[in-house]
């Protein structure tokens, strides 16, 4: 017979620390301006998403937190969601250009910086 007389009665898991913000909160965090040479190991492990820039990156980070499959889908059917090639990595090795990277984990989005936005 187990004696569970030691147990708590419940875990309180608030003590470890809540994280209060939301999700667009968060993915901000994770959101920066980078080069290819950033970007290269998580193309080479197979995690780098590419987000054409009619997509705003937030949006698609969100799609992809929140498990949109509807939208992921679509996006990934039109193209504007991409895994890029070996021909998108040699050209953006010898092309040097920056991106905005956003870390969804499992995925790196990566978006190039319109220098004319001036975003």
């Amino acid at each position: 017979m187990k004696d569970d007389t030691n147990q708590p009665e419940e875990m309180n898991y608030g003590v470890l620390g809540e994280d209060t913000q939301g999700t667009s909160e968060k993915l901000e965090k994770y959101t920066g301006i980078v080069d290819w040479e950033y970007l290269k190991p998580h193309f080479d492990s197979g995690a780098l998403l590419f987000v054409d820039p009619c997509l705003n990156i937030t949006d698609v980070g969100l799609a992809l937190a929140d498990d949109d499959k509807e939208a992921i889908e679509a996006w990934l059917k039109s193209g504007n969601l991409v895994k890029p090639s070996k021909p998108h990595a040699d050209w953006w090795h010898e092309n040097p250009a920056q991106f905005t990277a956003l870390v969804v984990s499992p995925f790196v989005l990566m978006q190039p910086v319109d220098s004319t936005s001036g975003e």
